[in-house]
């Protein structure tokens, strides 16, 4: 039986988890809202009732052609005719399941290290439960929590054949919600490896709405699970590449959409400003209580560090995931990410918990989140720098693999990488390095673009590094500008007359492009 696991349920019959619902009615809501393998799950039932209860629960899933299966109890499953059992690491072994319930009854091991799941494909599993990924209320054992990294190393030496000389599905387990799918699946991926799908237990049987936060739920997974796998037909070539960039100022003038920023008060001014040139709608918001209703508008969010607290991370997770679970963009500035231990950890906590569609840095603060522990900054600046183009070049395709995202790694030149894909960008002005916070108001064109964009992460970036150089060469050579003072306005100036360009199809403005591909 072909088995599609990409969005599993587990449910949970406890009052805290389930309220006053039927379990039935629950059960019956999220399989028609996507959910496509139930696992029945109750620890404090007597046997008889979970027999009815799973016989019930059978009936529902039949109809949408949608297995169950029964955790633990081997007896219930064959009492009940389930198509199968889930086993943790205490009970019974695969083996001895598989010749009670048959050849043709489907067996799920719970594993969270790569020996444990060594020994249940031996055994005989036909899918694995990898985790426990986060902590999670109806877990009791905090032991086995794994995390993205252990997740990562489990799947990258799971056998890849089981008994039936195919592949060993696998989805991870514990603490999966719509705020942290998108990371799940995108950072746990392995070279060719990737997740079949992901168990929740509380973002359905808890919701107000069971069919809905399952459709919203098979919609992040099927969305992250595309996103993992690379596209043949992305447009490599330059100049196809910038040819398509006039288009996507234009469509962000005509669209206009909301710019959310959580930043730092030394920009807050110049980044709405920008904002407005470019054609976007910015709102500067810092308390993450609003951010889901934000999210629900369509726009980006920019996440900048300039201004790190305690409190400050915790806003700027719980803003990431209500856009992480909205499906919309996210870009990182990790602003000085190497210059003091609260910053390496906050860099550490937000890569932990969050996905970002882009990250935008100078060289030491990519290196601090490739782990490098050895760097050290100075502030907010990167430094004078001793690597080559070619290094630089290989440390934002290395972090674009690592977060499977799009990197810029900015500089005298500018580096863009998708993982796959990676260029150089070698338009600017002096005067961007002169004037505070130019870095962190290019992170809010980005986004804008990359919000009205969504077909190619790379080249929507792209239009926004171009769009944000180009206007700063032609702000720096006008003659009204004398220095960094003059070259505020004209640079803005200069961003609004590019979007007003775009809007009349004069792509004239994008011929100063200099953009080369970079083969690492």
């Amino acid at each position: 039986m072909a088995v599609d696991y990409r969005l599993y349920l587990v449910t949970d019959s406890t009052p805290a988890i389930i309220g006053e619902r039927r379990l039935k009615d629950v059960v019956k809501a999220a399989v028609e809202g996507g959910v496509t393998v139930v696992q029945y799950r109750d620890k404090n039932r007597d046997t008889a009732d979970m027999i009815e209860t799973a016989k019930d629960l059978l009936k529902i899933c039949q109809s949408h052609n949608v297995p169950l299966i029964i955790n633990d109890r081997v007896d219930v499953a064959l009492a009940a005719n389930a198509q199968g059992v889930h086993l943790g690491q205490t009970d019974m072994s695969p083996v001895i399941a598989r010749r009670i319930l048959g050849e043709s009854a489907i067996i799920g091991v719970t594993v969270s290290s790569l020996s444990q799941a060594v020994i249940a494909v031996e055994e005989g599993a036909d899918y694995l439960g990898v985790g426990t990924v986060y902590a999670t209320p109806t877990k009791i054992d905090t032991s086995s929590i794994i995390g993205i990294t252990g997740l990562k190393k489990i799947l990258a030496g799971i056998p890849k054949r089981g008994r039936h000389q195919e592949e060993i599905p696998s989805i991870a387990i514990g603490g999966i919600n719509a705020g942290n799918i998108r990371c799940v699946i995108l950072k746990s991926q392995v070279a060719d490896t990737t997740l079949h799908g992901v168990a929740v237990v509380s973002a359905i049987v808890s919701a107000a709405d069971a069919k809905s936060s399952a459709q919203q739920l098979s919609r992040l997974v099927y969305e992250s699970q595309y996103l993992a796998n690379e596209r043949p037909d992305a447009i490599t070539e330059v100049q196809g590449l910038v040819g398509q960039i006039d288009g996507i100022i234009k469509d962000l003038g005509n669209r206009q959409p909301l710019c959310h920023n959580m930043t730092n008060l030394v920009v807050q001014n110049f980044a709405a400003n920008v904002a407005l040139a470019i054609g976007s709608s910015p709102i500067m918001a810092n308390n993450a209580d609003e951010a889901s209703e934000l999210a629900a508008l369509g726009g980006a969010l920019v996440i900048n560090m300039g201004s790190v607290t305690p409190e400050a991370v915790s806003n700027y997770v719980k803003a990431t995931q209500a856009y992480n679970a909205c499906g919309q963009p996210v870009l990182l500035d990790p602003v000085g990410a190497g210059a003091t231990g609260l910053r390496r950890g906050a860099v550490q906590t937000l890569l932990a918990s969050c996905y970002f569609e882009v990250i935008k840095g100078n060289e030491n603060e990519i290196r601090v989140l490739l782990g490098d522990v050895t760097t050290q900054q100075r502030g907010v600046d990167s430094g004078a720098s001793t690597s080559s183009d070619i290094e630089k070049a290989s440390l934002a395709k290395k972090l674009a693999k690592q977060e499977r995202n799009v990197v810029v790694l900015t500089g005298k030149t500018d580096y863009i990488s998708d993982g796959t894909r990676t260029y150089a960008v070698k338009n600017g002005n002096e005067f961007l390095s002169r004037v505070t916070g130019t870095g962190c108001v290019l992170g809010t064109t980005l986004a804008a673009c990359v919000a009205v964009h969504r077909e190619d992460r790379l080249l929507a970036t792209l239009s926004g590094m171009l769009m944000f150089e180009i206007a700063s060469e032609r702000a720096g050579r006008r003659e009204d500008v004398k220095g960094p003072g003059t070259f505020v306005p004209a640079f803005i100036d200069e961003l609004y007359i590019i979007a007003e360009q775009a809007q009349q199809s004069d792509a004239g403005w994008i011929a100063s492009a200099k953009v080369e591909a970079v083969n690492i």
